[in-house]
């Protein structure tokens, strides 16, 4: 089944996997729940790992440099972002109780990791000012193909759909397989994700899997902030470069 709901009734301490995310897109994913003061070492030799701070307060120990780190909230604060080749490692030490994406996926070639803060970020405003700012939302991207080494086969952003409003509108495609990892707030919220003729009622800590060039759209119920982190695995036969609207719809932004 493309949505994964395993979590629906919260996370535990430690690492929370989705079972099947590997298999369908290449991309393996976790959250990891940590204490105050818990420290995490990351690195291995044969994958590419990318670990996004949703929530929490630390220190991210990486290539001789500490980077402190602290978001308390996805609404109004970008996130902190490590990429790492096959082969680096990184410490993470929680100052106080943190979740992290960890976002996997195998990778013969090696570069230059880095850690992205948040004024590396770059927050588009997109579908502002377009069909009455009813897809108004804002687009985090840490890092695609123009950013990140050409070794690199990740592609790493987020999106805050606003409440009562779309987002990845109009539908859309491209052929790499991609995931989304959603929460809501308040957290007992729901939204709803398209995906082809399928619509899937979204919930907090739920994933859906996007395969097979199947367009994608998302809305959130009034009342709702909700949030996703997408990631894109680099297709071995076409890299990433960017989305294709439903053609009907895109005249519709015009």
């Amino acid at each position: 089944m493309s949505l994964i709901k395993p979590y629906r009734n919260g996370f535990q301490k430690g690492f929370n996997s989705y079972p099947g995310t590997n298999e369908k897109t290449g991309i393996e994913f976790e959250i990891l729940i940590t204490d105050k003061d818990e420290e995490h070492e990351f690195g291995e030799k044969e994958n590419e790992i990318a670990i996004v701070a949703i929530d929490g307060v630390g220190e991210i120990f990486f290539d001789n440099t500490v980077i402190s780190f602290n978001r308390s909230n996805w609404i109004d604060i970008e996130p902190t972002v490590i990429h790492l080749s096959p082969g680096e490692k990184v410490k993470i030490k929680s100052t106080e109780q943190s979740r992290f994406a960890v976002i996997k996926t195998n990778n013969d070639l090696s570069f230059k990791g880095k850690v992205y803060q948040p004024s590396d970020i770059d927050t588009e405003h997109r579908g502002k000012d377009q069909l009455d700012d009813t897809c108004y939302r804002l687009v985090r991207l840490a890092f695609d193909d123009t950013i990140s080494p050409k070794e690199a086969k990740l592609v790493i952003g987020e999106v805050l759909n606003f409440p009562g409003k779309w987002s990845s509108y109009p539908p859309h495609h491209h052929p790499q397989s991609e995931i989304y990892y959603y929460e809501l707030s308040p957290d007992w919220g729901y939204g709803h994700g398209e995906l082809g003729e399928d619509v899937f009622k979204i919930k907090n800590g739920d994933l859906l899997t996007i395969t097979k060039s199947r367009t994608h759209s998302q809305t959130s119920a009034p009342g709702f902030h909700m949030y996703y982190l997408w990631a894109i695995r680099h297709d071995d036969k076409k890299r990433y470069d960017g989305f294709t609207y439903v053609k009907s719809f895109e005249n519709m932004l015009e």
